[in-house]
């Protein structure tokens, strides 16, 4: 796994799940806020085949978007995984349930950004995820609020942290979850390759034949 890397008992490590199609700074952002907030030794990115909620037009594959991934980390604390493909699964919950099970003695912290919190319920076996693994949620530009109204907040909204016992969020038992405001990132992956998409375009419309002579 991880290319022969394993973590060492009693290791914090986040996880970081997406298609990071491609990858940005505010994957990066996140990704460094959760070690410095929650403690962590690493952060894992789970590049995944292919997410069920998102379509797979212009979905890179998934080894090219990782390599693009590990590119662009510049921390050697921030591992680029295909863990679901070693795994040799397609969800979340069951890819999360069995590195739980191989490695019980390190603390595993599922991340995600307030976006995704909102859907959470859309995810196949989602109360599983918060009852195999602690979350942490971080904001994202105009989300907060709708996140936690969110159909998953609420229903766990008991099993919620105070934000500054973060540090500690990795010694609970799931359910646990904190909500952090951080310093906002509108990054995005689709932000990103509309913008792409719009320069490409712009290029293709721009080039012109070559001139023709006349003998």
């Amino acid at each position: 796994m991880l290319g022969g890397h394993l973590p060492a008992p009693g290791q914090r490590i986040g996880l970081l799940g997406g298609s990071f199609n491609p990858a940005h700074e505010g994957h990066r952002a996140i990704s460094d806020e959760a070690m410095r907030r929650l403690g962590l030794d690493e952060v894992w990115w789970l590049v995944s085949p292919q997410n069920p909620l998102k379509s797979s037009n212009g979905m890179a594959p998934q080894q090219v978007r990782a390599e693009r991934a590990a590119a662009m980390t510049q921390n050697p604390r921030i591992r680029v995984t295909m863990l679901e493909r070693e795994l040799g699964t397609v969800y979340t919950a069951e890819s999360l349930h069995l590195l739980v099970q191989r490695f019980p003695k390190t603390r595993f912290i599922w991340l995600m950004g307030a976006d995704n919190l909102v859907q959470f319920d859309r995810w196949q076996d989602w109360e599983k995820i918060f009852n195999t693994i602690v979350v942490a949620v971080f904001d994202r530009p105009t989300y907060a609020l709708r996140a936690l109204a969110a159909v998953a907040a609420r229903r766990f909204v008991r099993y919620r942290r105070r934000e500054s016992d973060a540090k500690r969020l990795a010694d609970q038992t799931p359910p646990a979850w904190v909500f952090l405001h951080n310093r906002l990132n509108a990054q995005s992956s689709t932000a990103m390759r509309a913008v792409q998409e719009r320069a490409d375009q712009s290029v293709r419309g721009t080039k012109r034949a070559p001139d023709k002579t006349t003998d």
